[in-house]
């Protein structure tokens, strides 16, 4: 366990903007600063990041809270492991209750996993410095490839000795369980050949016969790390001329890598491609090393898998400017043309660069210096369209049906870009390049996208009248109805919002005190005066979390003090830690209107009569539940004596709910 004073100082060091910049790219609005979402795909910015407050919120997908709440849920950490990161990233030195190894690597499988690939990398980078094999064979073959110590010691490179068990053999003895080994994808299991299909044998036999194998053996490594820097996964590179061997073999998916969500160098790039503003993407490990060496920083890859959604999302984080540089092979012509369509459907902006031939971003970069290979990114980056064309028509000797072919594909790229301008500026570039009248293709594009359209609408309505979509429920319907109708959900939601935002502040209300006009005042603070109109005539809340908060404002002020925000924003409770961040944002920012000559009322102004709404309003609702519940008995027929007094209870509640009404100012239309 983290010691509280370390827990304090971290909460008090932590800065949520830089903890969400490391993550998000984000613009200057008023006094907040806003970006896209990390936590699902959006393409207008929704995501706010409030430095005053110290908190972020997404008013699209409701995920908010502090620096520590983002840590948790963007890297999936435990809340002490997104303590321990916090206090590495601000180098605050933290004291941990003493704990035994066995619970310090197994606190939990995940935490498990990521401890076994850790050390696995520095097993790997150990034996490219500390062993004769890993000199000769690994260190030699990243010095042949021109990689400095630097960069090799940058991302970690290491060897996987050519031992069939080597790493298996040396993890378990350092008392790393077999489970995480086989789990993480470092080890392989299976069964003996002469006894795979022997399965009637009790569980201890069973494990006997279980053989095991290291993955990676006789490879060079390239691990591979999440956005906070730790090693998920890896990539093993043989140096083998043997056919029948895999060239790559790389960590299969596992609870903390999945390869669709993940590119290698974005950790090492992600403040780059922030200063460029666009990034460059490329196919394999050693470009993105050798780019990084020659100076070139905001690159990743894809790394041998096709481009996937939750890739392009990861970048959109921090740039909407992508320039694609693949092998000039059919593998890779094949896997850029693939990747432009999900790029321009992601609304990205999509160049492609051509190294001259026989070159790659490895290569290329060894010829150049660092100025001269930014300029010739730059300079040589062509949109996707001229790419299309050059490849698309290459080798067609003007062949005019396969012209046609190549401006059908060009043009059904472009209808997947979402923004209508920009698909009006490529048709006119499509126009020029292929030398076809823009009416023509302005047609085809609106066919592919009716085309395009119709299909998502089908498959909607498919969805929308599916066997489960149309069975309704009247019962169930009655009963929303119901609940609805006996909901004080929002009531009670709007105090604990006062509460939370303004507990503190002094209200004027009728009393002892004389103001300068004579005039009979006695100031209290906004919480007093809620919890004294609450409890005087005994309202309580319906909603769990929302009494759990008022229960701590009434506790705390009878120990004379009123908690804040902050103290709820921390709270150990999460769904109240959540609650807050929700009732203290807002997506909006008031212009300066005073510059007009306007001057808005803001509600801080307004405190007591925004209160007295708020208590009006949530009593007036718990009248009409009582209301509500009288008219359901009456339609029950109970005896006369019984009928009675309930007509004449629901008589007073009317009037007491019609003095309310006329308090909040609401018109009755009967």
């Amino acid at each position: 366990m983290i010691h509280k004073e370390d827990i304090d100082k971290i909460f008090e060091t932590a800065r949520v903007e830089d903890v969400v910049a490391d993550y998000v790219s984000l613009k200057k609005r008023g006094a907040n600063l806003i970006g896209c979402c990390p936590f699902h795909n959006e393409k207008t910015p929704s995501f706010y990041v409030s430095p005053a407050k110290g908190i972020y919120k997404c008013f699209g997908c409701g995920k908010g809270g502090h620096a520590i709440n983002f840590i948790m849920e963007h890297d999936r950490l435990t809340y002490p492991e997104a303590l321990r990161y916090l206090a590495k990233k601000y180098h605050i030195e933290i004291t941990e209750e003493e704990q035994t190894a066995e619970q310090v690597q197994f606190q939990n499988d995940r935490e498990s996993l990521l401890v076994v690939s850790s050390f696995a990398q520095k097993h790997f980078s150990e034996n490219l410095y500390n062993t004769d094999e890993g000199k000769s064979i690994g260190l030699g073959y990243f010095r042949e490839r021109g990689l400095r110590e630097d960069i090799i010691e940058k991302f970690h490179l290491g060897y996987s000795l050519n031992q069939r068990n080597a790493f298996t053999d040396i993890a378990l003895a350092t008392g790393y369980k077999m489970e995480y080994l086989v789990k993480s994808g470092l080890t392989i299991e299976y069964k003996n050949e002469s006894e795979r299909d022997i399965d009637d044998v009790d569980e201890e036999k069973k494990t006997s016969q279980l053989k095991h194998v290291d993955r990676f053996f006789g490879r060079v490594m390239f691990p591979i790390q999440n956005q906070s820097g730790r090693v998920i996964a890896f990539g093993g590179r043989t140096l083998r001329t043997d056919k029948k061997t895999s060239k790559y073999v790389n960590s299969p998916e596992t609870e903390i890598y999945h390869k669709s969500d993940v590119l290698y160098g974005l950790y090492h790039s992600k403040v780059a491609i922030q200063k460029e503003k666009f990034c460059f993407l490329v196919e394999g490990y050693m470009d993105v090393i050798a780019m990084h060496q020659a100076g070139v920083e905001n690159v990743v890859a894809s790394s041998g898998t096709a481009l996937t959604a939750g890739q392009i999302k990861l970048v959109q984080r921090f740039t909407n400017d992508i320039i694609i540089s693949y092998d000039g092979d059919q593998a890779g012509i094949n896997a850029a043309l693939k990747g432009i369509d999900l790029l321009l459907e992601e609304g990205m902006n999509v160049k492609v660069l051509l190294f001259p031939d026989g070159e790659d971003p490895d290569s290329y970069s060894k010829k150049v210096g660092t100025q001269e290979l930014k300029d010739f990114i730059v300079n040589n980056a062509q949109n996707f369209i001229d790419y299309q064309a050059h490849i698309l028509t290459k080798g067609t000797k003007n062949d005019p049906l396969k012209k046609a072919e190549a401006i059908k594909k060009i043009v059904s790229s472009i209808a997947l870009i979402p923004d209508a301008i920009y698909r009006s500026v490529y048709v006119k570039e499509c126009s020029r390049i292929m030398e076809v009248e823009e009416a023509i293709l302005l047609s085809e594009l609106n066919k592919i996208r009716s085309k395009n359209f119709n299909e998502k609408g089908t498959k909607n309505i498919a969805q929308s009248f599916s066997p489960d979509n149309l069975n309704i429920n009247e019962e169930l319907i009655q009963d929303e109805k119901k609940a609805s109708i006996e909901s004080t959900e929002h009531q009670e939601r709007d105090i604990i919002r006062l509460l939370m935002n303004y507990g503190n502040k002094k209200v004027a209300i009728g009393g002892e005190d004389i103001d300068a006009e004579g005039n009979s005042i006695l100031v209290h603070t906004l919480a007093e005066v809620v919890i004294h109109e609450l409890q005087n005539d005994n309202i309580t809340f319906d909603n769990k979390i929302y009494a759990l908060i008022f229960n701590e404002f009434v506790v705390k002020i009878e120990a004379d003090t009123i908690p804040e925000f902050n103290y709820f924003l921390n709270h150990e409770n999460l769904d109240i830690c959540s609650l807050t961040v929700d009732l203290i944002s807002s997506p909006y920012l008031l212009s300066n209107w005073e510059k007009q000559g306007i001057y808005p009322t803001m509600e801080e102004t307004i405190l007591k009569k925004s209160l007295y709404n708020a208590v009006y309003a949530l009593k007036s609702r718990k009248l009409e539940i009582m209301i509500y519940d009288i008219q359901r008995q009456l339609k029950e027929n109970p005896p006369e004596e019984k009928m009675i007094l309930l007509m004449q209870t629901q008589h007073q509640l009317l009037e007491a709910k019609k003095t309310f009404n006329s308090l909040l100012g609401r018109i009755v239309v009967k």
